[in-house]
């Protein structure tokens, strides 16, 4: 521990400078006191660490004591700092461990390429989350992580959405899409895809996973995500639309299958577009289509149609009610003086 922290101690001095004892303990959260020890002993090591004393005063290194990391270039330096993902990283329990590892690279490059690296940071910041989406908790992602780099068969209870099933997975490797962590794992002699936040335990075995010599995590990805958006059940819908509400309707069914839509030729009583496009999940489009409001109309196929305007009039029916409250009641509760009974 008192090791990684001098390496800490003077990897901070060499990136920032001077610094008083008092906020070197802030920085690495330990007293003043350990400074001035772990300074001595930095300077026994033969460390060419000095303390000025006074209001402008500080522990220093002698200016040109460093080291450096050769043949990097500027692009590279960015590079490497614009990557981190801090998010992710703490959700696996690498944060600490990322945000050192940065430090010791920030502090180990030339000036230039040190000043770049932290214009970079204070410019630019990752955030895989979409708006208005929280994460969905992963408490076992952590054990789920240490499977994945130790090569261990894991027991897990996933939850399917219709119950909760046991399965031995060998996990392979962890996916994180749109703030959504993944893991791809070995099941029953095929390789699978699991979303972490569906597991609700986990336990690590100890077998060992017989892992595909040639197994290539990120062509995996990429061709199963690639054949899930082939594959996926897709309806062609015929829609006129009001060009203002073109970000509505790009939300609500998706900014792919508006920005591939057929623009159609037609004469429009009220100048809107008319659109024909291909959409995902049948099921979930008359809802999805609703939100859009009025300025848009379903035109094609007969059955969606149908189904919008079967739910505005179930909207509009369930708004013109004269008592609201009458709703809220149970109808299998009877109200009666001193409480509520079950019938």
């Amino acid at each position: 521990m008192r090791a990684s922290r001098l390496v800490n101690l003077l990897l901070i001095l060499q990136t920032r400078g001077g610094l008083t004892a008092a906020e070197l303990a802030r920085e690495l959260e330990v007293s003043v006191r350990t400074i001035h020890r772990d300074v001595e002993a930095l300077s026994a090591a033969g460390v060419p660490i000095y303390a000025d004393r006074g209001p402008h005063g500080g522990i220093r290194l002698v200016d040109g004591y460093r080291t450096r990391l050769t043949g990097m270039t500027a692009d590279e330096a960015e590079a490497l700092f614009l990557s981190g993902m801090p998010g992710p990283a703490a959700e696996l329990g690498l944060g600490t461990v990322v945000t050192a590892a940065r430090l010791k690279v920030l502090a180990a490059l030339p000036t230039e390429l040190r000043s770049r690296a932290s214009r970079l940071v204070e410019r630019f910041h990752l955030d895989a989350t979409g708006w208005f989406q929280a994460n969905a908790p992963v408490p076992h992602l952590a054990t789920l992580a240490e499977a994945v780099w130790e090569g261990r068969v894991t027991r897990i209870d996933y939850d399917r959405g219709s119950g909760v099933v046991t399965r031995e997975l060998g996990p392979l490797g962890l996916v994180i899409k749109g703030g959504v962590w993944y893991v791809v794992a070995l099941a029953d002699g095929q390789i699978r895809t699991y979303r972490v936040s569906r597991v609700t335990e986990a336990t690590i075995l100890e077998e060992r996973v017989d892992r595909p010599p040639e197994f290539d995590l990120a062509a995996y990805w990429t061709e199963s995500s690639a054949a899930y958006e082939r594959d996926i059940e897709k309806i062609t819908i015929v829609v006129r639309v009001a060009e203002h509400r073109l970000g509505r309707l790009g939300s609500a069914v998706g900014w792919t299958a508006l920005d591939t839509a057929e623009r159609l030729d037609a004469l429009d009583p009220d100048g809107w577009l008319h659109l024909r496009m291909a959409v995902n999940w049948p099921d979930e489009v008359p809802g999805a289509l609703l939100g859009v409001g009025s300025h848009m109309e379903v035109l094609d196929p007969p059955e969606i149609r149908e189904r919008l305007i079967a739910a505005a009039h179930r909207v509009v029916e369930r708004y013109g009610r004269d008592d609201p409250a009458a709703d809220r009641t149970d109808p299998g509760t009877t109200f009666r003086a001193g409480g509520a009974t079950s019938d």
